[in-house]
């Protein structure tokens, strides 16, 4: 049985403009009280780079805040998406004082990981951050490498959600150290993107840090788990085999009428028995 299960940050929340993701500002606190009520005690942080110093994972009280929260739920936050890093990507943006903003703002990220206790950060390079060249890639890994130390010592490590082929996902993340830099494997768009589980993992399964569960039609949208293209039992299977002990975060279909709660619970129940 799967135990260490999470959800991602606003699956408990209304939706906001019609985003099926982004941060729940009126609700983000009540939402670890709702998922400690099902039996979720674990959370990936999400954010957003529009009033991104406003989000309370980015000031001292709001950090003491989530501490406190934390603490009395015996809650865990160890993971924290990025959206922000897809929203405004530094390795795309041509004005320089801009692009070292952007990179002010991946710093600033990383401390306050750090401050919380969060040790994996996913920088999704998919949609607005997808690598469209080689000259975006080396402004990428350049500037995190020129951190790896830094990020050693805060205790945070990097990984990837990517559109990349399995291959080419493979040469890119060889580029990078193991200890500090990984993969993180989204079920559904691989689904949706049509690769081969079993290739993928020949390439790159041991540098699977994180996974994000849901299920997307082939070259299609997100749908409720078990409705969509996703290979689910290949995808444990290969996850067991290449041991992995990380955690599984639902970051799948919102609900209809508002029942978050309820279908955050099926969800968690479906993966829980394996993915059946």
């Amino acid at each position: 049985m799967i135990e260490k299960i999470g959800f991602m940050q606003g699956r408990l929340s209304p939706m906001i403009g019609g985003k099926i993701q982004s941060f729940p500002w009126n609700s983000w606190q009540d939402e670890i009280v709702a998922a400690k009520s099902i039996g979720i005690s674990i959370m990936e942080w999400t954010l957003d780079q529009e009033r991104l110093y406003e989000n309370p994972f980015m000031t001292r009280a709001g950090q003491k805040e989530i501490a406190s929260l934390c603490n009395k739920n015996r809650f865990s936050i160890p993971s924290l998406t990025g959206d922000c890093f897809m929203q405004a990507p530094f390795w795309k943006v041509d004005d320089a004082v801009l692009c070292e903003k952007l990179k002010a703002d991946f710093n600033a990220i990383i401390r306050s990981c750090s401050n919380i206790g969060v040790e994996i950060v996913v920088v999704p390079l998919v949609d607005g951050g997808s690598l469209d060249d080689i000259q975006q890639e080396n402004i990428l890994v350049d500037f995190l490498s020129q951190q790896q130390n830094r990020l050693n010592e805060l205790g945070v490590r990097i990984i990837f959600e990517s559109d990349f082929a399995p291959m080419e996902l493979n040469r890119f993340i060889s580029c990078l150290d193991a200890d500090v830099f990984g993969i993180n494997y989204d079920i559904g768009n691989s689904a949706s993107l049509g690769f081969d589980p079993l290739k993928e993992f020949k390439f790159f399964g041991d540098r699977v840090i994180n996974v994000h569960v849901k299920d997307r039609v082939r070259n299609g949208t997100t749908v409720p788990l078990g409705h969509g293209s996703a290979d689910f039992s290949t995808v444990y299977s290969l996850l067991k085999s290449h041991g992995y002990d990380g955690n599984y975060i639902l970051q799948t279909a919102r609900a209809n009428n508002d029942q978050h709660l309820e279908v955050l619970l099926e969800y968690k129940k479906f993966v829980q028995n394996g993915f059946r």
